[in-house]
């Protein structure tokens, strides 16, 4: 049985925030036939998009899977809805966020599935907590390591702070 490894980008600005995000972490290593490998710090950011909203708690999760991208998708949704998920406001605050960001270097591109995330290389919020997990990491599409994504954004893109809690 093949094993990949999905990089999942995980964030929360309503409710407990930290709640949040250690459950949604804890049902994503108690998926069927995924282990949990290794876990970000957590990162208070500020919105991005749509400003006038509560700051979110942000991290990373390196997932190991011996299903495909779209199976993994379709659970990830399944524990956005478990929480409380709704998707009305592009941008808009959310219980839990969930987003595949890397699967092993596939580039996949279809309705509804895109990875790797189209926009990860522009958000500090994903790139800093990426950049604990797996700082050599290289994008498929762009041919650089994440350390050297997170280093080409300019200094004061997005406000992110870590959070020494575990």
């Amino acid at each position: 049985m093949q094993k990949h490894h999905a990089y999942i980008g995980f964030g929360s600005n309503l409710g407990d925030r930290l709640s949040n995000c250690r459950n949604a972490i804890g049902a994503l290593g108690a998926l069927p036939f995924c282990s949990l490998l290794k876990t970000s710090s957590f990162y208070e950011t500020a919105p991005v998009g749509l400003v006038e909203q509560p700051p979110f708690i942000n991290g990373v999760v390196l997932l190991e899977t011996a299903e495909d991208a779209r199976w993994l998708l379709r659970q990830m949704l399944e524990i956005e809805k478990t929480f409380g998920r709704i998707r009305t406001l592009k941008w808009g605050p959310r219980s839990i966020d969930l987003d595949l960001l890397f699967f092993d270097d596939q580039i996949i591109d279809t309705p509804g599935l895109s990875v790797p995330h189209p926009s990860l290389h522009e958000r500090r919020f994903v790139l800093e907590p990426l950049n604990e997990v797996a700082p050599d990491l290289r994008h498929p599409s762009l041919g650089k390591s994440v350390a050297d994504l997170l280093h080409d954004l300019r200094d004061g893109d997005q406000r992110v702070e870590v959070l020494k809690i575990r």
